[in-house]
């Protein structure tokens, strides 16, 4: 996988890191907590806590279906399962178990969708998960977290570990600077104002928060003053943050790295369309992504801090 360029003197991380060291770190005091993963113990970062925990890592292998199935039934034991897998994989192959099995039963289980978006970018239509978000919102009962950075993803397992729900989390491949500010407490259900402004909102979630940040920066340079709103939970989504920024700025750009039908832009477009119409763009994957780097792919779709820049442009102009 090509390394996602970032300014050099921006420390970068991998969420799936702090993913694992957390999961960890929690079943050595909760004894409830179980990995499942569909082979996938390297990719998902878990070789410590199958080291640490053979008795409680249940690896189905290339069974994903059977994963989520398997998840249910230690949930109805009393377990908290995290079911850890191959975003592509888990959403799609497994949407029916998902439904019927865990969110249908509202199942305390922690689905985490690792590598997504266009993480596994050379690998092809196959392996790019950016249709997930579309197919977990339509599942209501679900919550769904992006957290942006390894501090909020931490703070997401965390937080799920006691959630008492079906919980859907993205943890990302590529490495990303850290955006959440020291002070900040992670609230599921909340937005961060990362930036405040006055002519554009910016709303962004995951892999795409700190290239928001950086087109906030461009825009600076224009005299463009540009709000920036980290939306770390999907569903439910901050109506208030989204009402009060189309109220307050009058335009609107969503980004994320997945299809641009039925994720994040579109929930802002529900809210805003029903409380308060404004000027919006929907920024992420207009279809099917070709075969090449995730960096390449990311820029090929304008999802870097010059596209959603000249998005905002478009709007304010």
């Amino acid at each position: 996988m090509n390394e996602i360029s970032q300014a050099p003197t921006v420390a970068t991380f991998d969420c799936r890191v702090a993913f694992a060291e957390t999961l960890t770190e929690l079943a050595r005091t909760d004894h409830r907590i179980v990995a499942v993963c569909n082979d996938s113990v390297g990719s998902s970062n878990l070789n410590a806590f199958q080291k640490e925990f053979p008795d409680r890592l249940i690896n189905v292998g290339i069974a994903e279906q059977n994963m989520v199935g398997v998840a249910a039934g230690l949930a109805n034991g009393g377990f908290v399962p995290y079911v850890s897998c191959a975003s592509p994989f888990l959403t799609g192959r497994a949407l029916e178990q998902i439904k019927a099995d865990v969110a249908y039963n509202n199942y305390h289980i922690v689905l985490c969708g690792q590598s997504p978006g266009m993480s596994y970018g050379e690998l092809g239509p196959t392996h790019h998960s950016i249709e997930d978000f579309a197919w977990m919102r339509a599942l209501t009962d679900l919550t769904i977290l992006v957290p942006a950075d390894p501090r909020q993803t931490r703070d997401a397992v965390r937080w799920a570990s006691t959630a008492n729900r079906p919980v859907f989390m993205r943890v990302g491949r590529f490495k990303i600077p850290s955006v959440t500010p020291e002070d900040e407490d992670f609230v599921p259900g909340r937005a961060s104002r990362l930036r405040d402004g006055r002519d554009v909102t910016l709303i962004a979630c995951g892999t795409m928060v700190s290239r928001a940040l950086g087109a906030a920066d461009q825009l600076a340079q224009k005299g463009i003053s540009a709000r920036v709103l980290n939306m770390t939970t999907i569903q439910p989504l901050d109506e208030a943050a989204v009402i009060e920024a189309a109220t307050e700025t009058g335009r609107i750009v969503t980004v994320e790295e997945a299809i641009i039908h039925g994720g994040l832009g579109s929930a802002v477009a529900e809210c805003v369309v029903q409380n308060k119409p404004v000027p919006m763009r929907i920024l992420g994957v207009p279809h099917l992504a070709p075969t090449g780097s995730t960096a390449f792919l990311l820029d090929h779709f304008g999802l870097n801090a010059e596209g959603i820049a000249k998005a905002a442009l478009e709007l304010v102009g």
